[in-house]
């Protein structure tokens, strides 16, 4: 019996369906707990803005307590789905609406892989959380997840190897593919790499880590990418209403394209 797609999966394919490509609003409970007046600003702006959905969670051991706070604020202050983005089994919570159920691919670490995964599944499975099944891969830089998850970053100049990669989790039954260039990465994923990604798998390619403009996510979705995930540009952006609000409507300008040209 294969894994039923729940609710949140299921409205997320239709509004991708519907739009060409999405944008999802990282949130980590690290850097943005100590303000929750300026979390609160960044919930309504994003979702002003044209946001999808909410994702929350980091690449460092998270406190229960602030993810728990993290999440009531967003479900205060937004309707948009709120969706974890697992660090580690520790950020396994029932306040949100599903979990990406992530295998780090290209981890050196067999834990990354399947351990934790092994760890949290039965906590997913009590909690009533959906589960979307995803394969995350890291591309080069990396980043703080790449030390973290024992990761063999995938060379920027190697597509090859990164839709390879993507292959394989869709065989293994993944719904979703992440291509992470790392928290705040210098250089987002190459434009090369979403594009024979995209190719080789038939599943959403979810795109994060260095886009901090309109015109980088804009390149993005028409290379290839369904979905793009921003984090750090919430976190610095003094006019983040403006910045975001730009970045979203190319990412649906680019969208409408993809859905007029099938």
């Amino acid at each position: 019996m294969t894994l039923k797609i729940g609710k949140i999966e299921t409205l997320l394919h239709e509004k991708l369906k519907e739009s060409g490509a999405l944008h999802f609003t990282l949130v980590d409970p690290e850097d943005m707990i100590e303000d929750p007046e300026n979390l609160k600003n960044v919930i309504k702006t994003a979702e002003k803005s044209g946001t999808d959905a909410f994702m929350v969670g980091g690449s460092l051991g998270i406190a229960h307590s602030d993810s728990f706070k993290v999440m009531k604020l967003i479900k205060e202050n937004s309707s948009l789905p709120l969706i974890i983005f697992p660090g580690n089994v520790d950020g396994v919570l029932k306040s949100a609406d599903a979990i990406f159920f992530m295998s780090l691919l290209n981890s050196r670490n067999p834990y990354w892989i399947s351990g934790a995964q092994a760890l949290g599944a039965p906590l997913i499975r009590r909690m009533g959380l959906e589960a979307i099944p995803m394969a995350y891969i890291i591309i080069e830089p990396g980043g703080s997840v790449s030390f973290i998850g024992d990761a063999k970053p995938i060379p920027r100049d190697k597509p090859d190897i990164a839709a390879a990669y993507a292959l394989a989790g869709e065989f293994l039954g993944m719904r979703l593919i992440y291509l992470e260039a790392g928290s705040g990465a210098r250089a987002p994923v190459p434009d090369e790499i979403v594009g024979m990604v995209r190719k080789a798998a038939s599943v959403p390619v979810i795109v994060g880590g260095g886009i901090k403009t309109a015109e980088v996510a804009a390149q993005k979705v028409a290379a290839g990418a369904s979905v793009i995930v921003t984090g750090t540009l919430i976190e610095e952006a003094k006019d983040l209403g403006e910045k975001l609000g730009a970045l979203i409507k190319a990412v649906k300008e680019e969208g409408k394209k993809k859905v007029k040209n099938e």
